[in-house]
């Protein structure tokens, strides 16, 4: 820096200049006459020349080279008020050139400088460990550079005013990778992201969000689907948007299906009354959105063949069996936002192979599902009438002539323990709720979709279409006496 004038100076050379004027050559020492300044070093005809230290009395210095009465070569300067010091290059008294800035708060900066600021290429290391290496303008990231930061996220791309904007490639510390658009430091424009779930959408993003992002799933079919005893049907499932319109963006979610059974069955639809659960295998009641209650159902292990894959997934793509196993508890359901008055259920659908798929394009297929037969601590109660018919009453009710409660008829001269022999092969007639769960582990952008839900029908063998319901009131299938519902 130039001198800020002259004032009585105090020589450290081999002899004292009595004039008040700095030294003329040599080594010496010279105190500003504002005080504030304080020089020793190398003097050129009464100028500061060659290595020296300025120091200042806010405690502020600097150590390296003078040219002709100005801080200019290479050198070391620590600033007091911010507590910074930088080593390298300087040009009348700025930093200039390459260099070392070292930061009280933390990390460091290495690279170009100009006029005192960051500006060209460098390497930045700030207080919390975070990297970035490219270009700066003005002190601040502007240009190509990439970002390392302390989540383990790497970034590569375009800068503008320390914001990510333009291009660029965002790889998580997860496995999920972004390749697309930014502005104001998130994603916009067009864009893909490969999830590490697996889901992939390409397409629109606004403000980070996707524009095309799916936010339901509908089950596709009549309102309520009608299969026969012991049949096996497909359900096709829709990905949607807001709008209606199919999330075609969006590829890999993993859906999973499961089944329950309505606990308290229309003696006009069918010959059981209700499901009992054995004591120790009590399972809670739960809310659907067609006005009753319904408990898990298993699906039948043949529902597919062995080794099926699932639609859309690789090899190299497999599932976490920790999270194909949703809980059926009231919030999965669609369209429940009344919580039930007793414990959401905690039982979890049977896991069975190929009972998942992927997404394509926005949709998904469950081809051959198959209902299984009842489970042994599932009870099914035929009504009174019902009883009382005899075998003709047994083989509407399960096929093959058995007795659908496992238990005796009054007078049974069979040993105990033979019942369970008995068990229907089959689903019983009945109503009951298909449900399509999102089991994408971990949720895409931290959502899953709400469970989609159908009502299904299943026939007894040989009805061909559904029973007629008399207006006065509910009548049992084939002639048989109406029965109140009996309450879970």
């Amino acid at each position: 820096m130039a001198a800020a004038g002259e004032e009585t100076p105090t020589s450290c050379g081999p002899r004292r200049d009595p004039r008040t004027r700095p030294p003329r050559d040599g080594y010496g020492v010279y105190v500003y006459p504002n005080s504030f300044f304080r020089y020793e070093g190398e003097w050129k005809g009464g100028k500061k020349h060659g290595r020296g230290k300025l120091l200042f009395k806010d405690g502020s210095y600097y150590e390296g080279e003078f040219v002709d009465g100005e801080i200019t070569g290479e050198g070391c300067q620590h600033w007091a008020w911010s507590g910074n010091t930088y080593s390298g290059q300087f040009v009348l008294g700025e930093p200039q050139g390459r260099g070392v800035v070292k930061y009280k708060a933390g990390g460091y900066y290495e690279g170009e400088v100009a006029h005192g600021l960051r500006e060209g290429h460098g390497f930045l290391v700030d207080q919390a460990g975070q990297v970035y290496q490219g270009s700066f303008h003005s002190n601040r990231r502007h240009g190509r550079g990439q970002m390392l930061f302390q989540n383990g996220d790497k970034y590569d791309g375009d800068w503008v005013r320390d914001q990510r904007q333009g291009h660029g490639v965002l790889s998580c510390a997860d496995g999920s990778v972004y390749e697309g658009q930014w502005h104001s430091d998130v994603f916009s424009g067009l864009g893909s992201m490969a999830h590490c779930s697996g889901v992939v959408y390409c397409g629109l993003w606004i403000n980070g969000h996707p524009a095309a992002q799916a936010t339901r799933m509908v089950i596709l079919g009549p309102e309520v689907m009608e299969v026969a005893q012991g049949s096996s049907f497909t359900l096709k499932v829709q990905l949607q948007q807001d709008s209606g319109e199919v999330a075609k963006n969006e590829n890999g979610r993993v859906l999973q299906i499961s089944v329950g059974v309505r606990r308290v069955q229309l003696p006009a639809y069918s010959a059981v009354s209700f499901f009992k659960v054995d004591e120790d295998n009590q399972e809670t009641s739960i809310r659907t959105p067609f006005g009753f209650e319904c408990i898990p159902y298993p699906l039948s292990t043949g529902m597919l063949a062995p080794g099926a894959a699932l639609e859309g997934a690789g090899a190299d793509s497999p599932l976490p069996g920790e999270h194909l196993d949703p809980a059926l508890d009231s919030g999965a359901f669609c369209g429940q936002d009344d919580a039930p008055d007793s414990q959401p259920a905690r039982a979890r659908a049977p896991h069975r192979p190929g009972a998942c798929r992927r997404v394509k394009q926005g949709w998904a297929e469950f081809a051959d599902i198959l209902l299984g037969p009842p489970p042994p601590g599932y009870r099914p109660f035929l009504s009174l009438d019902s009883l009382s018919q005899g075998a003709g009453s047994r083989s509407r009710g399960v096929p093959g002539g058995t007795t659908p409660s496992g238990q005796e008829p009054p007078g049974s001269s069979r040993p105990r323990g033979t019942a369970a022999e008995d068990r229907p092969r089959v689903s019983l007639a009945g109503e009951y709720v298909v449900l399509v769960h999102d089991v994408t582990a971990p949720p895409f952008l931290g959502r899953t979709l709400p469970t989609a839900c159908k009502h299904l029908r299943v026939l007894a063998q040989g009805v061909g279409q559904r029973p007629h319901v008399p207006e006065e009131g509910p009548k049992a299938a084939h002639g048989h006496s109406p029965v109140s519902a009996v309450p879970p």
